[in-house]
């Protein structure tokens, strides 16, 4: 049982998402210099305890908590860039999270979940956080082309950029389930590269051979960002958002760069007001995640399910209880 500070609150953890960062986490390819660590970062729970000087929330509230820490004074906090802090922390990766009982959050990284907004759905706020800041930092504009790379959370980027208005959107990926998700979802073109498609020739037929304005990289490999630079189109905009093994490199000219003015903005988190606009756009139904979420398993099964995510493809989003015994199935 944590224990909590005057400033914090100990939440009740309800349920909470296996994020990709997890499986780095449990074979020692990142934070390592952490271990041994409650790993877990995407969660809803009920607020059981209340710190003395925490304000604006009380016991049983419906909460999730902004994941991310900093000192709050240093020259990238000052200028509201805290994921450059160099005290930055993150629940569940630097610092104990959600793979338990409880966790212990400051109270002013807390936000209450409206009425409308189930727990599960709760547990999502964080990675529909990330995709936002992603679409922020591009700067999508109407009636503006867009590629994504990747049909994992890459689907939510082909939403989220519809929601901006652009068009066409186009997702490409390798899984017919998540492509046909990301139909559901509303963007216009989906390419599956199983099918013997160049995705590089198909976006530019889509786009009257120029390659399109933007393009979202949500896989994490040189082979995919280097389609990425050969997608956008002289004067587009790459939005780097898939992460790579730290040693990776990829092929770029420098010429194409300067010649063909392409930007490239990279995001890594949701954070500050990623997170109540996450939350206004799941809680309004604008964003319906549900036929994404695949089970539920019970935490003692959370090795098992960690490692059924890397072989089982029709396996989108999992959630772990330490509230049930057995799995629920969600969607298949």
């Amino acid at each position: 049982m944590p224990t909590i500070d005057d400033h914090e609150v100990l939440i009740k953890v309800k349920y909470t998402g296996i994020c990709g960062t997890d499986w780095s986490i449990y074979t020692g390819k990142y934070s390592a210099d952490r271990l041994p660590l409650i790993a877990g970062h995407e969660f809803s729970g009920t607020i059981a305890q209340v710190g003395k000087k925490a304000r604006g929330l009380k016991e049983g509230d419906r909460v999730t908590a902004d994941i991310n820490m900093s000192c709050g004074t240093c020259f990238y906090c000052r200028r509201g860039q805290k994921l450059m802090c160099r005290d930055f922390l993150q629940l569940g990766i630097h610092i104990d999270g959600t793979y338990a009982e409880y966790v212990k959050a400051p109270y002013d990284q807390v936000h209450v979940l409206p009425d409308s907004l189930d727990f599960l759905s709760g547990a999502f706020i964080e990675p529909v956080s990330c995709v936002i800041h992603s679409s922020k930092a591009a700067k999508v504009t109407h009636g503006s082309s867009v590629a994504v790379i990747g049909s994992g959370l890459g689907v939510l980027h082909g939403l989220l950029a519809r929601l901006r208005g652009a068009a066409p959107v186009i997702v490409i990926g390798d899984n017919a389930k998540r492509l046909a998700i990301a139909k559901e979802f509303g963007v216009d073109v989906t390419i599956n590269i199983k099918e013997g498609k160049d995705p590089v020739a198909e976006v530019k037929k889509l786009t009257g051979g120029r390659g399109a304005d933007f393009v979202v990289e949500a896989v994490g490999t040189p082979k995919t960002y280097e389609q990425a630079f050969e997608m956008v189109r002289p004067g587009g905009t790459i939005a780097a958002f898939g992460i790579c093994a730290g040693d990776d490199t990829i092929k770029v000219r420098p010429y194409d760069l300067v010649l063909g003015e392409k930007t490239v903005v990279g995001s890594c988190a949701g954070v500050g007001p990623d997170w109540p606009d996450a939350i206004a756009l799941l809680a309004n139904g604008h964003i319906k995640p549900q036929s994404m979420f695949s089970m539920i398993v019970p935490v003692e099964e959370l090795e098992s399910a960690l490692k059924q995510l890397r072989t089982d493809p029709n396996l989108i989003k999992v959630f772990v209880s330490t509230e049930i015994s057995k799995r629920e199935i969600l969607a298949k």
